[in-house]
């Protein structure tokens, strides 16, 4: 059975059918999906989704396009959620230079006051990351004794090497549908990824795997995801090893 590490089932496009979703998942061989907040609201979503559906897990925190919009009641709240069983990690936060929808600065300032508050809280992160790799992984050397309870490169998409340096920080690096896209170039990437720290997403209703990309991405497509990198590592059982790693770094 698979593990979609991140979804957003509190997504507009995918909430309204998530109960349909859920009641399907067991025969399309899902056996658990972490649905990802990026601000207040839909962290809320998630924790709900949670709460409704014994299958679903929440991760709650503010993205790096929001962080101009960080506040310290949203982070009160996250604290007061951590204890819930069902929430299992803070993101997603990061850094994202490709798009600064929030100043740079304010960024890095939210970025390490979440990886602060993970550590207090005691949960891993989950990290999104897009033109600002190095800048990250300095943020993260400065900041490794907040990352005692390991964390996630969501949608990894920097070099081996960088890769190797993430995973000597203790973190994961996970892997969805852009994978299957005929231009990607980095197969070498995930054939360089240790078995003990590959996980396997979605990232839906967004970056929708071939042989549907152009449809709205769903749960169950990460199937395609472990099928593409079963294919470029036939040594490891993907399945198994990730629904492992999904479990050991999320306690779930």
């Amino acid at each position: 059975m698979l593990i979609d590490t991140h979804a957003h089932l509190n997504d507009e496009r995918l909430l309204p059918i998530a109960a349909d979703i859920v009641s399907t998942m067991q025969a399309k061989g899902l056996e658990s999906i972490i649905n990802v907040g990026y601000d207040r609201e839909s962290s809320e979503k998630a924790v709900s989704l949670a709460h409704a559906y014994d299958p679903l897990y929440a991760v709650v925190g503010v993205h790096p396009h929001d962080a101009k919009s960080a506040t310290k009641d949203d982070y009160l709240y996250f604290e007061k959620v951590s204890t819930d069983p069902k929430v299992v990690a803070i993101g997603e936060i990061g850094l994202d230079f490709y798009y600064d929808l929030s100043d740079r600065d304010v960024q890095k300032k939210v970025f390490v006051e979440q990886l602060e508050l993970a550590h207090s809280l005691k949960l891993p992160v989950v990290m999104h990351v897009r033109e600002a790799y190095g800048l990250a992984l300095e943020i993260l050397k400065e900041n490794a004794r907040f990352l005692e309870y390991g964390g996630v490169m969501h949608c990894y998409a920097g070099s081996k090497e960088l890769l190797r340096d993430f995973v000597d920080l203790g973190l994961h690096a996970s892997f969805g549908g852009v994978i299957t896209f005929k231009n990607f170039a980095k197969q070498e990437v995930v054939k360089s990824c240790p078995a003990d720290r590959l996980l396997l997403e979605t990232d839906c209703p967004y970056m929708t795997p071939v042989p549907f990309r152009g449809k709205t991405n769903m749960p169950e497509y990460v199937a395609l995801v472990r099928d593409k990198i079963q294919e470029w590592r036939p040594d490891l059982d993907v399945e198994s090893i990730t629904t492992q790693n999904a479990k050991r770094l999320f306690k779930i």
